[in-house]
């Protein structure tokens, strides 16, 4: 399919003025000196525009759960070393094939002599 219309490299520029990332305007609460967005509630103590819209039970609640998750991701990331035997095995696999006849055309696992890709890649 043909390009219909030429464009100039202004006109591009022209198009792309929109993308410009803007600034995100941060406010500080009057109340906590939390950082919030303007017009959105206030996560740490549950107020919006002075009236207390979430309970502060629930709001304690919500950082016990959130400590506990924490804490279990970060346990987790260390003890977690039962598929490296399986990775050995399969890896030794590999390497007893190279030893045949396969061994002699293929060179780290790709073969030595690719057609269609021009010899370099």
């Amino acid at each position: 399919m043909s390009v219909r219309m030429r464009h100039t490299s202004s006109h591009t520029k022209n198009r792309r003025s929109h993308h410009a990332l803007k600034d995100a305007s941060i406010v500080t609460d009057k109340d906590s000196g939390a950082l919030r967005l303007p017009h959105r509630l206030d996560e740490t103590t549950g107020m919006y525009r002075g009236k207390q819209v979430i309970p502060t039970e629930t709001l304690k609640r919500r950082e016990a759960r959130k400590e506990r998750l924490d804490k279990r991701a970060q346990e987790d990331v260390h003890t977690d070393f039962r598929n490296e035997p399986a990775q050995a095995e399969v890896h030794n696999e590999k390497e007893e094939k190279k030893s045949g006849v396969l061994g002699r055309f293929t060179k780290g696992g790709k073969a030595k002599a690719r057609s269609g890709f021009g010899g370099g890649a």
